[in-house]
């Protein structure tokens, strides 16, 4: 296995390349039947320009959480918001009516059945992003990224342009209170940094997986809390949410990993070489506690979600998971000189697709 941070690349022999591609085929075939089970509710999609940048997001009852996530990318420079409401029966659907740059379908089909929602952000990439800077998260995730690379999305995508790369990797960032979590009381549209205000500076742990020369960075906080006896089944924490999109890509596991496979290259974990931020991982709210029990039952998260009743009992006890080993968050300029996140020094760029891919 290569080291993560070893950024050349070396393409796969003709056989593999031809079965990847073949893989790439089906999982844009999957993305196009799956657009049937999405209705739309909202079309802004009209107003999309030449040079917008996309936000897509595949969400479920996230009443308290929205507000914050609207404004937060939108003060961003997020142009326009592609979001897919599964199945919500809170007031989701209400806070997202007639907002004029979110465009809304619905969906009550499985999220497991459609990888967790990756087939239906696929269609929407595809029929939306292309040559767009797409910017794919979830609802509990901040993206942050150093200040040298711009205080916005445009100044960011500007900087990525100017030099060649056609995306932005991060590593997830679980953040915490000092409390227990079910005893906080958090303000519903409120910034959730101001509750979940700690984090793991690692170190974490980075390889490189075949064939798909996907990152796979583990550790943290969740995997010495939850996955101590059994850290290969700790969250991966590495994510390429931003990317150049093209119509013939598509992501392989949520934003994990994409097809083909060099643009896994884009990201090289934390301190390597590559250009990168963090997504502040704002899952530990409050909520969290009740929502264990639920998301157990529903068994929606997890290919084998058997494996992880352990996991959902132990967030429904109320634990504390601040721990000495955590640091305040005092900002993104403090997660790059911890070196968690970065501006790159000479990262591979990533053109556009070979006809070979």
């Amino acid at each position: 296995m290569p080291d993560a941070g070893d950024l050349s690349y070396t393409p796969p022999p003709l056989w593999r390349r031809l079965r990847l591609r073949r893989r790439r085929q089906g999982l844009l075939w999957r993305a196009f039947r799956a657009r049937r089970q999405l209705k739309l509710a909202q079309d802004h999609t009209d107003q999309i320009t030449s040079r917008d940048i996309l936000l897509v997001a595949v969400l479920r009852n996230e009443e308290n959480r929205l507000p914050h996530f609207l404004d937060y990318y939108r003060a961003l420079g997020a142009d326009h918001m592609l979001i897919v409401d599964n199945g919500s029966d809170d007031t989701t659907r209400e806070i997202l009516a007639d907002q004029p740059d979110v465009s809304v379908w619905h969906t009550k089909a499985s999220y497991r059945a459609s990888r967790f929602g990756v087939d239906w952000a696929n269609w929407l990439l595809a029929k939306y992003g292309h040559e767009h800077w797409c910017l794919t998260v979830d609802a509990d995730e901040l993206l942050v990224f150093p200040s040298a690379l711009g205080t916005t999305l445009p100044e960011l995508t500007e900087t990525l342009d100017r030099h060649g790369h056609r995306g932005f990797g991060a590593l997830m960032l679980d953040m915490v209170p000092k409390d227990a979590l079910g005893d906080l009381k958090y303000q519903p549209g409120s910034d959730p940094i101001g509750l979940l205000n700690h984090f793991d500076p690692g170190p974490y742990r980075a390889e490189r997986q075949s064939p798909l020369n996907n990152l796979w960075v583990q550790g943290g906080l969740r995997e010495r809390k939850f996955f101590k006896d059994r850290p290969r089944r700790s969250p991966t924490l590495n994510k390429i949410p931003l990317v150049k999109w093209n119509r013939r890509w598509a992501y392989v596991i949520s934003t994990h990993s994409l097809l083909p496979p060099r643009l896994n290259m884009i990201y090289g974990g934390p301190g390597s070489d590559t250009p990168s931020g963090a997504l502040l991982h704002t899952k530990f709210l409050p909520e969290v506690v009740r929502k264990a029990t639920v998301e157990k039952t529903r068994a929606e998260h997890f290919t084998h979600p058997e494996l992880f009743d352990g996991y959902y009992d132990d967030l429904s006890a109320n634990p504390v998971l601040w721990d000495e080993a955590c640091v305040h968050y005092e900002g993104p300029d403090q997660l790059q000189a911890l070196g968690l996140i970065g501006c790159g020094r000479g990262a591979q760029r990533i053109g556009p697709p070979d006809q070979s891919d």
